[in-house]
């Protein structure tokens, strides 16, 4: 595992409703207890919720996140239709006659509408697509989130942008870890997240789905060739073999009513080391 300062850490799974934020939050408390300063970064920007579980608001914008679209002259297009035939995401539709629409929720604005049109109409346009916030907990703990403009289909521009933010302040902060809570699944948000980390911990469940997610999840990390960690929550409610027949689990973490009720009322971070100590069983 490469030792880069600071320390940066992704907690994936594949699976949603495992448990990522929750074991996100209690590992920030793991590292805040031994000394170190803690940066959290929600990179959940379709569906940030770290925020409620730290019982903290989201005010002004910290940094307003712009992307850029494909935008139509219709004075100069000669309606050829040439961008619409080689737009592989479909993102743009023609009517007989008529100039093409952008279908702006299915453009990953790669620009190849502006390359092949004959007639120079495309131009590119600024819009804003998100925003990053920031929240400082206490001295040792500062969150940071990115979140995604409502409907935005294509939000992955926003993981970046978050990243790098994060990363910037982080080492202006000299903060010593940090800790990308992912989105659920295998998907390009996901995959950003995942890129230039030093480790990551792979969080499951002992369900069908959750070892079939796990699965997948282990699968990018291979490609990207990203040390990991396997942390099993709520071991001891459905069949752990599903998991531990497939690898080797550093962590368990067994059903605690207690972290549950914290989870519910926003107190994660308020619970105390020694239970902590309980519920992260072997690494």
């Amino acid at each position: 595992m490469k030792t880069a300062y600071p320390l940066k850490v992704a907690i994936t799974g594949g699976k949603g409703g495992t448990g990522k934020s929750t074991f996100t939050i209690l590992l920030a408390q793991k590292f805040i207890s031994e000394g170190k300063k803690v940066l959290i970064v929600d990179l959940d920007v379709d569906c940030p919720d770290d925020y409620l579980l730290l019982q903290t608001k989201l005010k002004k914008a910290e940094k307003e996140v712009f992307h850029f679209f494909p935008q139509i002259n219709i004075k100069k297009c000669n309606k050829c239709g040439l961008c619409v035939e080689h737009c592989k995401q479909n993102a743009l539709f023609k009517v007989k006659n008529k100039a093409p629409i952008l279908i702006k929720e299915n453009c990953l604005s790669c620009f190849l509408c502006k390359e092949v049109c004959p007639m120079n109409a495309i131009s590119k346009k600024k819009e804003k697509i998100g925003e990053i916030f920031q929240n400082k907990l206490n001295k040792n703990l500062v969150l940071i989130t990115g979140k995604s403009k409502i409907g935005l289909k294509e939000s992955v521009f926003i993981v970046h942008q978050a990243k790098k933010f994060a990363e910037k302040f982080a080492k202006e902060n000299k903060f010593d870890v940090i800790l990308f809570d992912l989105a659920a699944g295998t998907h390009c948000n996901v995959v950003a997240g995942l890129i230039d980390i030093d480790l990551a911990y792979a969080v499951t469940e002992p369900t069908p789905l959750g070892a079939n997610d796990l699965v997948l999840i282990l699968k990018i990390l291979d490609i990207l060739k990203v040390d990991r960690k396997i942390v099993l929550n709520k071991a001891d409610l459905g069949n752990r073999e599903l998991i531990t027949s497939k690898v080797n689990v550093d962590i368990e973490i067994p059903y605690s009513e207690n972290i549950e009720k914290k989870y519910i009322n926003g107190g994660l971070i308020k619970i105390p080391q020694s239970i902590l100590k309980l519920k992260q069983c072997h690494e």
